[in-house]
């Protein structure tokens, strides 16, 4: 019975998070394919193609951080929060940039996002260290996302 509530819940946890990445792409997609982004896109971008790919590998991680951590019952609510204002501010940048075609203000919440994963990586650390680790990729790649938000502005 507990191997399939495991399953249940990894299950559970990659439907949440696929679920805010979907949202994050129906916000996007339309930018990218706009003359706007044409103009702003700094030269340090790569091919369109290399996004959906290294998002779909993040949150394939997120989704397995998010289902270790919250294997530590006395832990749920604490994870429950990090990981909703993560979602919340992974979300709003794709409508600054994208829909409000804002740079700046994209900017400004996208070192929001980076201090939510930062403040998750640490606070995770002491709930599950592998739920921990398995978020510096997305550290790291919203660093250089950071670069790239910078550079359009």
């Amino acid at each position: 019975m507990k191997k399939r509530q495991n399953i249940l819940v990894l299950v559970i946890c990659l439907i949440i998070v696929y679920l805010v990445a979907f949202i994050g792409s129906l916000l996007t997609n339309p930018g990218v394919k706009s003359s706007w982004y044409e103009q702003v896109r700094p030269s340090l971008t790569p091919p369109n193609w290399v996004f959906p790919v290294a998002w779909t590998i993040l949150f394939f991680l997120i989704a397995l951080s998010l289902y270790f951590a919250w294997g530590n019952n006395k832990q749920r609510k604490t994870t429950a929060i990090l990981f909703g204002i993560n979602f919340v501010l992974n979300i709003a940048w794709s409508a600054i940039y994208f829909g409000l075609r804002n740079p700046l203000y994209a900017f400004i919440e996208i070192i929001l996002l980076w201090i939510s994963i930062l403040s998750m990586i640490i606070v995770l650390r002491k709930i599950n260290k592998t739920s921990s680790w398995l978020l510096i990729p997305y550290l790291l790649w919203v660093s250089f996302a950071s670069v790239l938000t910078y550079l359009s502005i």
